[in-house]
């Protein structure tokens, strides 16, 4: 369980990963997305987190900042309600948390790895290895579409789908929805890549 708790909260960190794109043909599609994606090498942004299980009456809430540099490290910082730093580069992912550190290398775990693997496909815009994990389902237009990723029974590990949504380039909201019946929704605010303007997202 608390594998699986720690590759969901890797899917949310990497599906965080925002861009911005001028795409001009009429119709939005998956090739243009990934093309989005691929466009800013290193970013960062406000998230909150809404995080709903069956085990909890109510759900836990969480906020904090993200960051990124392009092609394989990721911070997620929480602030609220406890700070928690979580880092990966590589290979290697770390967890700060009441000053102890924790290290685990993606290598020892080859369904984490490969699930990773799979959202760094989505980071860089390679479209041939994200289709290689999930099937995808893109619906709406450029201007307010939903991405449906439904993974594979080699990289499902107890997700059932993620769904992000967004306008343009920019996404809005990512929710992961395990198969057990829990499920995270993250807000993503205050974006800025590479140097960008901040990009908001009216509540």
């Amino acid at each position: 369980m608390k594998l699986l708790n720690f590759r969901v909260q890797l899917a949310v960190c990497f599906f965080c990963i925002m861009c911005s794109c001028s795409a001009s043909a009429a119709e939005w599609t998956v090739e243009q997305l990934m093309q989005a994606l691929a466009s800013h090498h290193s970013g960062r942004a406000t998230f909150t987190e809404t995080t709903y299980l069956a085990m909890l009456k109510r759900p836990v809430e969480s906020s904090g900042e993200l960051s990124f540099t392009a092609p394989d490290y990721l911070q997620k910082t929480t602030l609220v309600p406890k700070r928690e730093v979580l880092n990966l580069r590589g290979d290697e992912i770390s967890i700060e948390r009441k000053g102890r550190k924790h290290v685990l290398r993606l290598s020892d775990y080859p369904q984490i790895a490969a699930f990773v693997d799979s959202i760094r496909g989505t980071l860089v815009g390679d479209h041939a290895v994200l289709a290689n994990a999930y099937r995808m389902t893109l619906a709406g237009s450029e201007n307010n579409w939903q991405l449906v990723l439904i993974p594979n029974a080699n990289a499902a590990n107890g997700v059932r789908q993620i769904a992000i949504t967004g306008a343009a380039g920019s996404v809005a909201s990512i929710e992961i929805m395990q198969t057990d019946g829990d499920h995270s929704v993250m807000r993503i605010e205050n974006l800025q890549l590479d140097g960008s303007n901040a990009v908001e997202h009216a509540p």
